[in-house]
């Protein structure tokens, strides 16, 4: 496209990885889109801004960031293939939005394509009515000839010019291809018919296909693709630069211009309002925010608010080229503009041009809905004033996770860095510190997702982390109560100091510890002051914090005090000591079980994958809750321990082609049998 409308000398090649919008080395190196890059062209008079997304399922992410800020999408489909799985969780996320959408089907060279099984799956798996506005033949030297199926005509490109050029011929009439593409078009023109209303009264009002001319069928199309009652199938190949100049063409024709969609923004009039829907770092400029202008200009040098509160100024604003960065003074209604100097802002946020301009929008938004007949009119209203100035991200769950750490001291606290910059560039990676095991915990959509990241922070930040295992956060119980007088005595700096002290264990109780006030221990545990008693407090409940088998923290368990004796003049850590190794004491006498985390995961899958899921959850020791229909699927909720779930969002998808999704979030602890707990131990230890 870039190459077509003049914004480049050569079109890159993926395999070649000199592609323009695939600007990242790890991009290049592995032939995919992992980070959402915007480009801006001209094409017939018009602007197009395209924004080329990722399809792998890991960086779903930027696909969700970027349908905030387009008007309709294109679908890209492998003709060998058809319908795969992420294209259904694409499809998904632009139903949500209501995107208008029309499918290129690529790769129409091949000679495995199939573009009638293309069709198909549109129409079964995506539930949706395509129409095939294009025909293809591949002659004996595998060239492809694409006919268009309401001009009635022959296109072919001329490879020597790389596809630049290309001959529009007009069929014979009569010969076979022009019957069948004749018999195709009275076919659109009967479907488009049964849609479109004022292509309905046309063809009752004169009882015939002839005289319908082509600008018709082409504003029913565009009509019907608005309404989303439709969807525009054209193809092509754009290895052998076949079909794009087409697929530009039809971008105009039949995806919506910038004032036909938001229109919940003309409550803000002409002042400037737009979107952040991605953020980048760069090294020269630092950080780079893209931003979608839905009304109004935005300009260089002005001060914009935050919808959330907080003023920022625009520096500088560039047009987007991928990577490259030519400065701009202003940014129009409908555009995307790239903005530096913005140091507050994040993904998601609504830049608007004042606050007054704000509490306008907002008055103006409620008049309209207060003059409309709505049931439920407060609730409608509140609805629609959160979808304009909501500013918060919706954020996949975390379905991997693992640890990542610097390769020393020096370089922590750069690694912490670059991590809050890599999350504020990708909202689904999750940062955290386990205060019990210490680690520095990723979460992300997948193993590739972390390798990305790691890869990312060694090539742009130069520091060399590690990414290993998640360290299973255990945590250990008693089985029944426990009493013990512990007694010791030493010499320090000349000081006698000496404690003797009762204590005991009690399973299942709510308070952490208490006192004993039976008649016998009463008058003793009286006499201890205030302080003494938060020493004593103190010592034994961080006695708790670390169990004798993998150093989990004790729970489920009630320190009671029943005598203490304190020798003359000693000292209040020595009584802390005594209470601690009191307590370690009845822990390795009697000994604890352990309890290993759970969580809950929900998976949707097709029904034909069920039986094979369900055996793997077995095998990890899942507990099935429960398996409901949804649409076509299949949901199933289970418990199943996080030390089994490690790379289980890859597993899962090689069981289901690609087409189960699952969301996991943690429910609790629970009790182990004998040898889950010795594997356990030894995985902590680090020998499994």
């Amino acid at each position: 496209m870039l190459f077509y409308s003049g914004k480049i000398h050569s079109p890159g090649e993926v395999h070649r990885g000199n592609t323009v919008t695939d600007c990242l080395t790890q991009e290049r190196e592995r032939g995919i889109t992992i980070c959402s890059s915007a480009v801006s062209f001209s094409w017939s008079g018009n602007r197009i801004n395209l924004l080329d997304t990722p399809g792998h399922i890991d960086f779903t992410m930027e696909v969700e960031q970027s349908l905030h800020a387009v008007d309709g999408v294109i679908i890209v489909l492998d003709a060998a293939a058809g319908v795969e799985a992420q294209t259904l969780t694409v499809w998904a996320q632009a139903n949500k939005h209501s995107l208008p959408r029309i499918v290129f089907v690529n790769k129409m060279d091949r000679t495995d394509s199939d573009f009638e099984k293309c069709i198909a799956d549109l129409r079964i798996k995506l539930g949706v009515k395509p129409l095939s506005l294009q025909i293809h033949k591949n002659d004996d030297n595998k060239t492809l000839t694409i006919y268009d199926v309401i001009t009635l005509q022959k296109y072919r490109w001329n490879s020597e010019t790389l596809g630049r050029d290309y001959v529009t011929e007009n069929l014979v009439a009569g010969d076979d291809m022009f019957l069948k593409l004749q018999h195709r078009r009275n076919e659109l023109i009967d479907e488009l018919s049964g849609l479109d209303d004022e292509l309905a009264d046309f063809v009752i009002k004169h009882e015939s296909f002839e005289n319908i001319t082509n600008k018709m069928i082409y504003d029913a199309l565009r009509r019907t693709t608005l309404n989303n009652k439709t969807v525009p199938v054209i193809l092509g190949s754009a290895y052998k630069n076949i079909g794009i100049q087409k697929l530009m063409d039809a971008v105009i024709q039949y995806l919506p211009a910038p004032h036909e969609r938001n229109q919940i923004y003309d409550c803000f009039g002409n002042d400037f309002v737009g979107k952040v829907f991605k953020i980048i770092h760069d090294k020269h400029r630092g950080p780079l925010t893209l931003v979608r202008v839905y009304r109004g200009n935005m300009k260089k040098g002005q001060k914009v608010t935050l919808s959330r509160g907080g003023q920022e100024i625009l520096n500088k604003i560039f047009e987007p080229l991928a990577d490259e960065y030519r400065e701009i003074d202003t940014v129009q209604a409908g555009n995307i503009g790239i903005c530096s100097g913005l140091k507050n802002t994040t993904t998601g946020d609504l830049l608007i041009e004042s606050t007054s301009s704000l509490k306008n929008a907002q008055k103006r938004l409620k008049n309209i809905y207060k003059n409309e007949e709505f049931e439920k009119k407060d609730e409608i209203e509140e609805n629609i004033i959160n979808e304009i100035f909501s500013t918060e991200p919706q954020v996949p769950v975390a379905v991997y996770f693992c640890s990542i750490e610097p390769p020393n001291l020096s370089t922590q606290s750069a690694m912490e860095l670059a991590l809050k910059q890599l999350q504020r560039e990708d909202p689904s990676l999750t940062v955290r510190h386990d205060e019990v095991t210490g680690q520095t915990v990723l979460g992300g959509m997948g193993e590739l997702h972390m390798e990305i990241i790691k890869s990312r922070i060694l090539t742009e930040y130069k520091i060399d982390v590690d990414l290993g295992p998640l360290q299973i956060a255990y945590k250990e119980t008693i089985d029944a109560s426990a009493k013990e007088t512990y007694f010791v005595e030493k010499d320090i700096a000349g000081i006698k100091q000496n404690v003797t002290i009762t204590l005991e264990l009690i399973k299942g109780c709510h308070d952490l510890f208490s006192i004993d006030k039976s008649p016998e221990n009463v008058a003793n545990v009286n006499m201890l002051r205030p302080r003494m008693l938060q020493i004593i407090r103190k010592g034994a409940l961080s006695a708790l914090e670390r169990g004798p088998r993998v150093g989990g923290q004790v729970v489920d368990t009630q320190i009671k005090l029943h005598n203490i004796v304190v020798g003359r003049g000693t000292a209040d850590s020595f009584i802390m000591a005594a209470a601690v190794q009191c307590i370690q004491k009845i822990l390795n006498t009697i000994g604890t079980r352990l309890l290993e985390p759970v969580m809950e995961i929900q998976i949707v899958s097709p029904a034909e994958n069920i039986s094979q899921i369900l055996a793997d959850l077995s095998r990890r020791r899942g507990i099935i809750n429960e398996i409901v229909p949804k649409s076509n699927n299949k949901v199933i909720t289970a418990k199943v321990p996080l030390a089994e779930l490690f790379g289980y969002s890859t597993s899962l998808r090689t069981i289901s082609s690609g087409t189960a999704m699952m969301t996991m979030q943690p429910c609790g602890f629970s009790s182990m049998n004998t040898n889950d707990e010795i594997v356990a131990i030894r995985r902590t230890q680090g020998f499994e």
